[in-house]
């Protein structure tokens, strides 16, 4: 493995994976799901790596980045490692967008020979230089398009089809009944759902009341995804929606414990420094040393956020060019914190330093 002589052996062990229930949470057509919270497919954070850990927290199925339809045509390396899997993360999702209808058909065709469970077209994307060329949520301004899709799909590819929506491309168009509608008609066998229109991209509050709509109005299985920010969220949305599953995206950055329906503020600094040692070991293996820890960083800073003194190596942390750099610095940053803890311990407790003291002890 490329990080052995990089990453501190004892601090690498894998987790244990979450065990299935006996009976699936639901059906994805004939694929079983165990377990009813996902991990988001993220650009830029979905990849296999992080993928792993948060299946071995309790993600119940994978999603990958979203790819482009013209990519996988064009061969690129990139795409093709965007779709490299492990068997462990089954059921396996392969996202891809586009808006040309045969060039869909075609991506979706060649990559179901590299064995997903499922292929999820994403409708719901609004970053600019994707929907404004009809692709990702700019698909849901032509829902007989969508529909048009769907049932080339479902009629030549063996594996179910599914789709990933947001509410309508702004407030003036929430045509999502509509859209929902088509998608199961034309033969889609689950439906995710971003509570948010193109237009409100990430901000503004997530309409769960929407969510709950789309529930009542298909008979395929509904994912409920936008603002589950905390354990109790998940609950939350489910009872508010009547859901099958809980989508999350930006909580789970730097947060896969979400997904053992526990809070960040409950994991302790031991917990947290085994799992970057563990995300990181996992990023230079795939991605290979210089780009691993690169890619890294962009965790990093969500995995410590929070901490206490964090400041002093924060800067280290993410501009340092070598693993080894980086684990001399975590190393540092471990030790330093231990010793806080412990003359924390030894205080007097009529010491009012010791109620203002910001450290929380591993």
């Amino acid at each position: 493995m490329a990080t052995s002589k990089a990453v501190p052996a004892a601090k690498t062990r894998p987790l244990n994976p979450t065990q299935p229930t006996v009976t699936p949470t639901f059906m994805v057509g004939p694929i079983p799901v165990y377990g009813d919270i996902i991990l988001s497919p993220m650009a830029g954070f979905s990849d296999k790596p992080y993928r792993l850990i948060c299946r071995e927290y309790g993600s119940a199925m994978s999603y990958t980045e979203f790819v482009s339809a013209d990519g996988i045509l064009h061969g690129n390396d990139r795409y093709r490692q965007m779709l490299d899997f492990d068997p462990s993360e089954r059921p396996m999702v392969f996202q891809i967008f586009g808006s040309d209808e045969t060039t869909i058909e075609e991506a979706a065709h060649k990559i179901e020979r590299l064995g997903p469970d499922i292929i999820d077209i994403n409708m719901g994307c609004s970053a600019k230089k994707v929907s404004r060329r009809g692709s990702g949520a700019g698909l849901l301004k032509d829902p007989a398009k969508i529909g048009r899709i769907f049932t080339r799909l479902t009629a030549t590819i063996s594996l179910p089809i599914t789709g990933k929506i947001r509410l309508g491309w702004d407030d003036n168009s929430l045509n999502y009944l509509e859209v929902v509608k088509v998608l199961e008609d034309s033969g889609a066998s689950l439906i995710a759902v971003h509570g948010r229109t193109r237009e409100q991209a990430y901000r503004g509050q997530a309409n769960w009341d929407a969510i709950a709509k789309i529930k009542q109005a298909v008979n395929i299985p509904v994912i409920g995804n936008g603002d589950v920010t905390c354990a109790a969220d998940i609950d939350r949305i489910k009872q508010h929606t009547g859901c099958d599953a809980v989508m999350i995206g930006r909580a789970a950055i730097g947060n896969p414990w979400i997904f053992q329906r526990k809070d960040i503020e409950q994991v302790t600094l031991a917990e947290k420094v085994q799992l970057i040692y563990r995300h990181l070991d996992l990023m230079l293996d795939f991605y290979g040393e210089e780009r691993g820890l690169m890619l890294f960083r962009k965790h990093v800073v969500k995995y410590v956020r929070g901490l206490s003194h964090i400041a002093r190596v924060k800067t280290k942390l993410v501009t340092c060019t070598r693993p080894e750099e980086f684990i001399a610095l975590m190393n540092e940053y471990e030790a330093d914190a231990e010793r806080r803890a412990a003359q924390f311990a030894q205080e007097p407790v009529s010491n009012s330093t010791r109620v203002q003291h910001d450290y929380v002890p591993a």
